[in-house]
């Protein structure tokens, strides 16, 4: 495996979450935050991607999955994945039920749809 950023070996997906303004973001955020928790992924830096840092575009490159966690339909991640031509899963906020701007983020909502992330990923 290749060496990672912060020294140790690359884990075998890497998750990248939208934490935008939005109750959507913060959603993505938490629940990227939790999948990590669970072993799932190792959570990293979607701005450092947009940023086109190349120790994090390197890792993304050598991972064997990425997976791209987007609040809403403006896809942000998404599309910086597309832009840097690197292969990846997306999941986005919205098809889980919450509408942005109004559904209320409550720890419950977060551990249904992180359990929900989980589900959708391991079928992948």
């Amino acid at each position: 495996m290749a060496e990672w950023c912060c020294g140790s070996d690359v884990p075998v997906k890497l998750l990248y979450a939208c934490s935008g303004a939005a109750n959507t973001g913060y959603l993505a955020d938490n629940a990227a935050r939790r999948l990590t928790k669970l072993g799932i992924g190792k959570m990293t830096c979607l701005a450092a991607m947009g940023g086109g840092f190349s120790g994090f575009v390197e890792s993304a490159k050598a991972v064997e999955g990425n997976l791209v966690i987007d609040g809403c339909s403006k896809a942000c991640g998404k599309k910086i994945f597309e832009n840097l031509d690197i292969p990846f899963k997306h999941f986005v906020m919205t098809d889980f039920g919450v509408e942005k701007g109004k559904t209320d983020i409550t720890s419950e909502l977060i551990a249904k749809t992180t359990f929900a992330l989980a589900e959708k990923i391991a079928d992948e």
